[in-house]
């Protein structure tokens, strides 16, 4: 997307203008577009303030902006090879934002950083897009990372879009189960299984596979009942319960906070239409 490789098939524009590879360009790159790679490097042995006067290309007070979002005010005095890991990182961000971008790619940019380091580069992120008004790509497998912070999600199997949509579409309306997947736990109840399912919520059959979210289905009174079940197995992890429950035909997973009934007993179930997924 940067033109730092060349394309094999088709072609990327950015502001309405193609992004040429570097069969086309004798310095590969785009001047719009910054890249952070999980393999960046900074000059060794020179202090912070000096790598950062290198590469700046702004005035005082937008350059102390840019380190101030970065969380690297306090590191200029410092030398590069006396930095953590997540402190060089965001050095060698301010480093390529010092250029001020239309458009920062990153690549896994949490992958290699501890709990607080991931928090922090979150936190300057945010700020980067709402602070500087930088557009940001990032890639990553976490779905943390990608729900919480994006306005729109792509997701990519195989080379191609196999969907596309804010965060709240692609998590609760999921086109397969491969990006179910991706996003969390979920239930599948195929196609021959599901017309009690459907019946008792008063949903239309429609000969596919049903998709519902763990946390999606609810424990209601024997009178509010929809479906009915046996409890099977009842698993602690912390912040909830994760139930098992045997329906006439399949088996399913509820997330709940508190533990309906003990093992082998009956409860009853209910989930909202629109949180339901045909796939």
């Amino acid at each position: 997307m940067a033109g730092l490789v060349q394309a094999s098939a088709g072609q990327i524009t950015f502001e309405g203008k193609r992004v040429i590879g570097p069969h086309d360009k004798l310095v590969p790159g785009h001047e719009g577009i910054a890249y952070l790679s999980q393999h960046y490097d900074l000059p060794q042995f020179l202090r912070v303030e000096q790598v950062l006067r290198y590469a700046n290309m702004l005035q005082g007070d937008e350059a102390e902006t840019l380190y101030e979002v970065c969380r690297i005010s306090h590191l200029k005095q410092r030398k590069t090879n006396q930095l953590s890991g997540g402190e060089r990182q965001r050095i060698a961000l301010a480093r390529l934002l010092s250029t001020w971008p239309s458009l920062l790619l990153l690549d896994e940019p949490y992958s290699n950083l501890d709990k607080g380091h991931k928090e922090l580069l979150k936190e300057v992120i945010h700020d980067i897009t709402e602070r500087l008004a930088i557009t940001c790509i990032l890639i990553s497998h976490d779905p943390h990372d990608t729900l919480s912070w994006a306005d729109r999600i792509l997701v990519i199997k195989g080379g191609r879009i196999i969907q596309q949509g804010t965060p709240e579409q692609v998590y609760h309306h999921p086109t397969d189960t491969y990006t179910a997947g991706l996003f969390g736990s979920f239930n599948l109840i195929p196609a021959e299984a599901a017309s009690e399912f459907v019946a008792k919520l008063g949903i239309a059959l429609q000969g596919r596979d049903i998709l519902v979210r763990p946390e999606h289905i609810r424990f209601v009174s024997e009178a509010a009942g929809s479906l009915t079940g046996t409890v099977q197995k009842i698993t602690f992890y912390g912040g909830f319960y994760d139930v098992q429950i045997q329906l006439s035909g399949t088996s399913i997973n509820v997330r709940t906070q508190a533990i309906p009934a003990a093992t082998g007993e009956k409860v009853y179930l209910t989930v909202d239409r629109e949180q339901i997924s045909f796939v």
